[in-house]
Order: structure tokens, then C-alpha cells, then sequence
């Protein structure tokens, strides 16, 4: 059951889907034991999913048909089982060849089981042949044009971001400071036996030395702690909100950032939009775990509409959405799914809501603009062009601290284990 559900998940990959999405309906079939399993061997296929395709290739005698797509992931998901894991050999071919049964392709049983023995016994030379090919895509494990973006926009760090992205992402959680010092936390977690360290320059940050589930954080459910990735948490110390002041954070939804502002800065009247309902539902979880209140509102960041749209704010997280290419590590498929024609549909997804927000903003007031994109059109030359077209708008000098100063603004890169790539540039509206 759990190769046939990873197959499914993976088939859902392939079609275009969100792996979050999909693995979470898989995880809902398997028994709880089997969960983590699946996920790992789920993200684990993404992240090496050019090589393992390239190998499947190589395998077969000729490819699989479209309508066959839940087969060619079981062959992926053999395969990285045999490469990439210490499940027994004779246990990773047996329980996938079984897995087309499951699926009601018989057919397919003999075909995975020959081709995963076959790798078995050849390994060695057809690891040979894959190294021959020479592909940019199997060496970084990154679609060709995303490689070309990134060694034309930062030349000189492409080697270190681009190994970055193939790295498993840290474990770093996010401390409330309204409720311990980072020492009084680093202590509960030593108390528990875990072991953390600071990021320089993220006052909340902790990073532990293994992952955990959340369960076992001290507090976690009394919202003494969240898991967010470092360069994440710099959101809420950029926005430089102050007691009293009204702030809109578009875009909330999961509600990591919109918790931080609130951890941060007390006596805010805080509104977070979002447009899926689903998600805003989590943004409301999330507050109630952490035991803040704040206006949640559904609506369009893009096209403002409601009660929430008609006051205007001392300052405004944007959020926007974004190609996602500077937290690859953390979700891998988006290796797989994002194409080269969404960099642009986002870039005008992103002025539409750069101009919509700023009508929002008082005079005086300030809005702080974010992706988690390394793409200077989505970063710089995006804030270039609104800093053009809107003569009230200037930037404001970041504090330095972390990551790289940019034109208009600062690029955290995940050329480190430290923190994923975000970008962030604070806009401020003239006051006369």
C-alpha cells in the first residue's frame, strides 16, 4: 500500500500538483506508521528527480505511455530506494513490483521488477553512463533554464546556490520572545534534549541539530515556539511596525509572518487577507495556537474589496506570490514544476498587487515588499519599475545584518545551511 500510495503521489507531481497537497491526501490512506516514510521517499524523488529519470530512461526500451504516468513513479520511487536509502534491495524491489498490482496493472509487475533488478545488477555502469551525459540538469538537479537564470543573475554565487538547493532544508523554529529569551528556550530544549544555536542577526531564531516533529518542542502547543525558516523571520523585525499602529499583512496565509509581526510588536490592530478560504482557515489556527487575535478577511491582495479595503494602514506586509525558487530545498517539486514563461505571468501578478496595496498605505507609512524568489525580475527589477511609476514611493536602507544589500533592497541566498532565499525592499509613501 505505501509504494502504490507513494505513486499516486508522485503521478499527481508529474501532472502538475503541489506535493504539500498530494502527499497529504497519500498520507490520509497509509497507516500513521508509514507516513513519514512516505514523505521522505516523496521528497526524496523530487529532489533527485533528473537523475532518477535519466536512469529510468536508460532502463526502459521504450517509454511509457501518458496514461501510464503511475508506473513510470513507481520505477522512480524503486530507484531511489535502491540509491538513496538503506531499505533492503530484495525489500525496495519486491514492495514496488507489488505496489502495480495495487494499482490494478498487473502488467506492470514483471516490467518494474526487471527493470529495478536490472539496475540492481549494473549499477555501477549505468551510474557511469549518467555522469557521461554530461546534463547541467542531472548534475544540479534543476531544470535547465532555472540554471541559466541563476548563473546570469548571481555569477559569482551560483555554484554555492545551486548546491544549496540540493541540500535537506535546516530545522529552525521561531522563538516568542513575548514568552522566554532565546537562552531561556535554547535551556527547555537542552532540558529535552535537543540541541540548538543561534542565528546571527535573527534575534528569534534557534536551529537545531535534527529535525523534530513538533510535538516534542517545549510549548509548541501553548505557542512558546513555531518552526520558520530564519530568513522568514526577518519579515517582522523589517516591517518596523510600533504599538498602536494598523498593519495589513496580504498574502497571510499559512499566518507564520502575521504570528512573528504580532510576537513582535505588541497593540497592533492587525488585518491578515488572503483569498483561499482553506488557507485563511490555517492563518485562524495558527493564531489561536499562538493566542493572538487579528481581522482575518478573504479578498484579492490584487483587486482590494470589503471593509478591509476601505482603511488605510501605517503598514502593509506584501507578501506577493512568487516562483518559490529560493526555498527549492524545502519544496522540491518545485523543480518540477514551475516553467519559464511563470516567471513573467508572476512579475505582472506582482505589479498588480504592488499598485493596489500602495493605495492602501497612509502617507508617512510603510510597506514592506517580500518573495522568496532569487530572480532579480521578481526582486529588484520589479521594485525599479514601481519606484518609476510612483512618485510618492522611496526605499529605505535596511539595517545590515544578514544577507546581501541589493539596489533597492536585501537578498538572503541559500548558499548556506543557515536560512532559505528571500528577498525583502521597504518602500516608504512621502508624508505631504
Amino acid at each position: 500500500m505505501l509504494r502504490a500510495q507513494l505513486a499516486l503521489v508522485l503521478r499527481e507531481v508529474l501532472e502538475g500538483r503541489s506535493l504539500n497537497d498530494a502527499l497529504r491526501r497519500g498520507q490520509e490512506k497509509v497507516p500513521s506508521r508509514d507516513r513519514a516514510l512516505l514523505a521522505e521517499l516523496a521528497y526524496g524523488v523530487c529532489r533527485h528527480y533528473f537523475s532518477l529519470e535519466a536512469l529510468a530512461g536508460m532502463l526502459l526500451r521504450q517509454p511509457l505511455k501518458d496514461k501510464d504516468l503511475d508506473v513510470q513513479a513507481l520505477l522512480l520511487g524503486g530507484l531511489y530506494q535502491l540509491l538513496h536509502t538503506r531499505i533492503p534491495a530484495h525489500a525496495a524491489i519486491g514492495e514496488t513490483a507489488g505496489a502495480a498490482r495495487v494499482l490494478r496493472k498487473k502488467w506492470a509487475v514483471g516490467l518494474v521488477n526487471g527493470v529495478l533488478r536490472h539496475f540492481q545488477r549494473e549499477q555501477e555502469a549505468l551510474l557511469s553512463r549518467l555522469e557521461q551525459m554530461n546534463s547541467r540538469q542531472v548534475r544540479y538537479q534543476l531544470p535547465d533554464w532555472l540554471i541559466g537564470e541563476l548563473k546570469k543573475a548571481w555569477p559569482e554565487q551560483a555554484e554555492a546556490v545551486i548546491a544549496g538547493l540540493s541540500l535537506r532544508p535546516p530545522f529552525t523554529i521561531r522563538v516568542n520572545l513575548q514568552r522566554n529569551s532565546l537562552s531561556e528556550y535554547a535551556s527547555l530544549l537542552k532540558e529535552a534534549g535537543m540541541t540548538a544555536r543561534p542565528l546571527k542577526g535573527i534575534p528569534s531564531a534557534l536551529m537545531l541539530d535534527e529535525a523534530v516533529s513538533v510535538e516534542e518542542l517545549p510549548g509548541f502547543f501553548q505557542g512558546a515556539v513555531s518552526v520558520q525558516d530564519g530568513g522568514a523571520q526577518l519579515a517582522a523585525f523589517l516591517l518596523d511596525a510600533q504599538p498602536g499602529m494598523t498593519v495589513l499583512d496580504a498574502c497571510a496565509a499559512p499566518g507564520g509572518k502575521t504570528g512573528h509581526i504580532l510576537e513582535h510588536t505588541r497593540d497592533l490592530q492587525l488585518t491578515a487577507v488572503d483569498f483561499d478560504p482553506g488557507r485563511l482557515e490555517r492563518v485562524a489556527q495558527n493564531m489561536a495556537r499562538l493566542g493572538f487575535r487579528a481581522n482575518l478577511a478573504r479578498g484579492d491582495a490584487s483587486h482590494p474589496r470589503g471593509a478591509w479595503a476601505e482603511q488605510a494602514y501605517d503598514r502593509i506586509l506584501a507578501d506577493v506570490p512568487c516562483t518559490a525558487t529560493g526555498v527549492i530545498r524545502r519544496h522540491p517539486d518545485i523543480r518540477l514544476l514551475r516553467r519559464p514563461a511563470d516567471v513573467q505571468n508572476l512579475q505582472l501578478r506582482q505589479q498588480q498587487i504592488l499598485d493596489a496595496l500602495w493605495s492602501l498605505l497612509q502617507p508617512g507609512g510603510k510597506m514592506l515588499y517580500a518573495t522568496c524568489s532569487l530572480l532579480p525580475q521578481e526582486n529588484d527589477e520589479q521594485v525599479e519599475r514601481f519606484l518609476l511609476k510612483q512618485p510618492d514611493a522611496s526605499a529605505v536602507m535596511l539595517p545590515p545584518g544578514r544577507g546581501m544589500m541589493t539596489t533597492h533592497g536585501l537578498q538572503l541566498l541559500p548558499d548556506t545551511l543557515e536560512t532559505d532565499g528571500f528577498y525583502y525592499a521597504l518602500l516608504e509613501k512621502r508624508a505631504d
